[in-house]
């Protein structure tokens, strides 16, 4: 038994009864709401395992607790995510050189440019590759394909699902970006490319294949990596998965309202006049570029976002 009377002190401290019992009540509240959003953050990361707390919370939106204190409260908790960093080169550069068309583009829609690269993924001692193309206007994943070799066939597939999931429409006009890697160059790819009639376009620095580098990190950091894959067919039912997830749930801060590309696709094939988004591939050769396409300097009145060497 306390030698004093909770009523004196409560008094002598100048806080009510019920004022302590409302905080007690709140604390408790405060917990099962706390268990709740962990059960939620767990359902998220079971298809999105990578997934940040930043883009885990503005996917939940709670009311009762602000971004930062979310993702505080939700590290100590032991949902933080590590750092990783990419190891392997994959890019076999060969002298045939096209040139940069995207370099101080704006791109105002989709199908305007796609950008595409090979990143590697190890399977138990075997290294794998990966292709992807992506529509840097919507972030949406083209076509993908995962091997256990890095010749053009793979290229070519990736290629022709990318076509596919634009119903084969008419892509006169469509860049075609890539690094300068020897399966870009390949006779067969390049024929494929002419028989589309879509333009070719090569980077030789990071920065000139920002959006399609990024993608291959996110890919592999936030969805593979968390999986349990121990051979090509795995890898391969992995990444569809990864894909589906990526371009139908994950939510992007790059695009309005954080929606996801097929979201934004859907909201600007709806409503086209009503979406002020541009993209701006970055570089000092911008006015160069803008003079090459007849931009006008009204043009970047309006959202205009700037491609950056990590998004």
């Amino acid at each position: 038994m306390i030698p004093f009377s909770l009523n004196e002190l409560y008094r002598s401290i100048s806080i009510s009864k019920q004022a302590i019992y409302k905080q007690s009540e709140k604390v408790k509240q405060n917990r099962l709401k706390t268990y709740e959003l962990r059960c939620q953050i767990d359902l998220i990361r079971q298809d999105h395992p990578g997934c940040g707390l930043e883009k885990i919370y503005y996917q939940l939106q709670p009311d009762w607790i602000g971004r930062d204190r979310f993702i505080k409260l939700f590290s100590s908790l032991g949902y933080c995510l590590n750092e990783h960093k990419k190891q392997i080169r994959t890019t076999l550069p060969v002298p045939i050189k096209y040139e940069n068309l995207i370099e101080g583009l704006l791109i105002f829609g989709i199908d305007t440019v796609w950008q595409t690269d090979i990143t590697y993924y190890r399977v138990r001692e075997e290294m794998c590759y990966i292709v992807f193309i992506e529509d840097i206007y919507s972030r949406r994943i083209l076509g993908h394909q995962a091997s256990d070799h890095m010749r053009a066939e793979a290229n070519m597939q990736t290629l022709e699902m990318s076509h596919s999931t634009r119903d084969f429409r008419d892509l006169t006009g469509t860049i075609h970006h890539s690094d300068k890697g020897s399966q870009y160059t390949d006779k067969e790819y390049l024929k494929m490319l002419d028989n589309k009639n879509i333009l070719i376009s090569m980077g030789s620095r990071g920065q000139d294949n920002a959006y399609v580098e990024r993608l291959n990190g996110i890919i592999k950091n936030e969805y593979l990596k968390h999986w349990s894959i121990n051979s090509l067919k795995d890898l391969r039912l992995a990444l569809g998965k990864a894909v589906t997830h990526y371009n139908n749930h994950r939510i992007h801060r790059s695009l309005p309202g954080k929606l996801s590309p097929i979201e934004f696709e859907k909201m600007i094939t709806k409503d086209p006049g009503n979406i002020l988004l541009n993209e701006w591939v970055y570089s000092n050769k911008l006015k160069l570029n803008q003079n090459k396409y007849n931009f006008e300097i009204s043009d970047l009145t309006a959202k205009t976002l700037v491609c950056p060497m990590v998004e």
